[in-house]
């Protein structure tokens, strides 16, 4: 398919001008495409059916052609090139039809989130000082991050009035009712603006409590004559916590507790969600608590619950093999 290939490129360089890097492009991708051919002994492009150009584009995320792994993005300029050259050479009467007309590009793999094992979680949890108004914060923080789920940005959105007792006697204030027995909850504005109360544990009950009594108002005290902050948790100047720096509280304390895996904003989530239905949680209220419009997006989790089952059983059971 060579001669055919690069009367295309020819077509593309002298009447649509295509620049030189864009041509070298497409040539490495249709150069791919025909070796894929090769391989299936189809060396005319009349032998060529929708099926074999989907069955490419499949394997190119895994690289099964021979070819290197290829992004999302990789695979659409490829798509493109293939389903150009395919208009061109059926419009040059080269083939009777067009087979990659109606091919869509592959769905992207969804990826699993990796859930941190409950020994890291408690490494990380114990890494702040307990003797600094920013340890106590920063142990309060990533708590309330494992406690409820939450994102950072809806962590670092919420004021200290968002904390909220459900007690028998009414009169609570927010830093008696994170020190209580009563069932802490807090008011969780996520995405659209749209508001959830979720439960906090006693862990991190007692941990914002310990960082309103004696860290917080530390912090808020440098803020000097301007109007104090009604955020939760603060920066070292008084202000509001800002998500750049709640990730750098994360990165930071997931390096002292020597954590290996990749720590991103989302790894508490993701733990918090793969514990709670390890530990027999219902979905629906895995899917309210982290705020998920469709019980869909909350099902990515139980397929991490069941990898782990497997992997268990297959470790564990005499005769699992």
């Amino acid at each position: 398919m060579g001669a055919e290939i690069e009367d295309y490129l020819t077509h593309l360089r002298i009447e649509r001008g295509s620049a030189t890097n864009t041509l070298s492009s497409y040539r490495n991708d249709l150069l791919r495409y025909g070796a894929f051919l090769l391989e299936r002994d189809i060396s005319d492009l009349r032998g060529v059916d929708e099926s074999l150009v989907a069955d490419f584009l499949q394997q190119l995320p895994t690289g099964d052609d021979g070819g290197s792994t290829l992004s999302q993005r990789s695979m659409a300029r490829v798509l493109a090139s293939v389903r150009g050259a395919h208009r061109y050479w059926a419009g040059e009467g080269r083939t009777t039809h067009d087979p990659a007309k109606h091919v869509a590009a592959p769905k992207p793999r969804q990826s699993l989130p990796k859930a941190l094992s409950v020994d890291e979680v408690q490494r990380l949890l114990d890494a702040p000082s307990r003797d600094t108004e920013l340890g106590l914060r920063d142990r309060a923080l990533l708590e309330f991050l494992y406690a409820t789920g939450a994102r950072i940005s809806e962590a670092v959105s919420l004021d200290v009035d968002d904390i909220h007792e459900i007690r028998a006697e009414a009169g609570a204030g927010a830093e008696d009712a994170a020190g209580s027995d009563g069932l802490v909850i807090v008011r969780v504005t996520g995405k659209g603006n749209k508001q959830r109360m979720v439960p906090v544990g006693r862990y991190a009950q007692r941990a914002i409590n310990d960082y309103l009594t004696a860290g917080r108002p530390a912090l808020a005290a440098r803020i000097g004559r301007r109007a104090p902050s009604p955020a939760l948790f603060l920066n070292r100047l008084g202000g509001r916590l800002s998500r750049q720096s709640a990730w750098t509280v994360l990165q930071t304390h997931a390096a002292t507790a020597e954590i290996a895996q990749e720590v991103s904003p989302h790894t508490l989530r993701h733990s918090c969600a793969t514990h709670l239905l390890e530990g027999g949680a219902g979905i629906r209220l895995v899917q309210e608590m982290l705020g998920h419009a469709s019980v869909t997006t909350t099902q990515i989790y139980t397929k991490v619950t069941a990898e782990a089952l497997q992997e268990s059983y297959a470790t564990a059971h005499p005769r699992a093999h």
